[in-house]
């Protein structure tokens, strides 16, 4: 037996709620099921609920991928908040906002623990994703934010992954960081959520250039001159909102940006690339 399987059979599972079915939240789905955690995921979709329950997997964004069988789905928020230990919410920054406001008057007294893996900022306030939650939420409820260089589809099939947990209260960060520790994956722990956040949202920019640069077949001078400055560029915008340079240096901020940069599972990237190669980049 591994000792990854050997410590999830001693830390006690919880009961988490994973709010987003798209491929992030499903993937993050699985491997919290994978750990030992009766999970369950929710869509706003009642038609994808019913198709994810049937067929055991989320063949819309993730296909081939089958459910662990502890992982269950629903479409009731009303039926699953008030009897969860945990909440990660993973719907769009459109989203994030809204669904916090629907699940705050459900959180129960057994359920004071609140993370996201959501990126970007608030698309009307322009504030960034933990300020929203600390407004919103009630003040007893900690606050983490999840991130890191990953692809959906890699964390979901359980190839090695690291990310970060960052939480205002380090107990926080560490309760998150101990759900998600099992086989290959790795949760590191921080305070600075303002640094992970920026990190998460400002490398899609650069995403998107690199993906022009490569589809207009500028050359990998040029794409190592976008990440190269696009990094720097990154540091004084995070510095002057208050990020920790040491944050972007690390996994949430240089190590998200190669990986989106540099590889083609990136969404961003590819729509760079798409932009190029159909001459719309007027």
């Amino acid at each position: 037996m591994s000792i990854s399987h050997v410590s999830s059979l001693i830390k006690p599972a919880k009961n988490i709620a994973v709010l987003g079915a798209g491929a992030w939240g499903t993937a993050l789905a699985i491997h919290l099921s994978k750990a030992g955690h009766a999970v369950t995921l929710w869509t706003h979709c009642a038609e994808q609920a019913r198709v994810m329950t049937v067929h055991h997997e989320n063949a819309r964004y993730l296909s081939g991928v089958t459910f662990p069988t502890t992982l269950s789905i629903s479409d009731s928020l009303e039926a699953l908040i008030p009897h969860v230990d945990a909440v990660l919410v993973v719907v769009p920054s459109s989203a994030f906002k809204q669904i916090l406001q629907k699940i705050s008057a459900q959180l129960s007294a057994r359920c004071l623990h609140v993370a996201w893996a959501t990126k970007g900022f608030d698309p009307s306030s322009q504030c960034l994703l933990h300020e929203i939650a600390f407004d919103v939420l009630d003040e007893r409820v900690g606050l983490t934010v999840l991130s890191g260089p990953t692809f959906a589809d890699e964390v979901a099939r359980g190839l090695p992954t690291a990310m970060v947990s960052a939480s205002e209260k380090e107990n926080e960060a560490q309760y998150w960081a101990d759900l998600f520790h099992f086989d290959a994956f790795r949760m590191y722990t921080q305070t600075d959520m303002i640094g992970v956040e920026i990190g998460g949202a400002y490398k899609n920019i650069i995403a998107i250039a690199t993906g022009l640069s490569d589809g207009l077949r500028l050359g990998a001078n040029a794409r190592a001159a976008l990440i190269s400055r696009g990094m720097a560029e990154m540091m004084r915008f995070g510095q002057a909102l208050g990020a920790r340079p040491e944050t972007l240096m690390g996994l949430a901020g240089l190590g998200d940006l190669v990986l989106t940069c540099t590889d083609d599972l990136s969404r961003n990237r590819r729509f760079g690339k798409c932009l190029a190669e159909s001459g719309q980049t007027a």
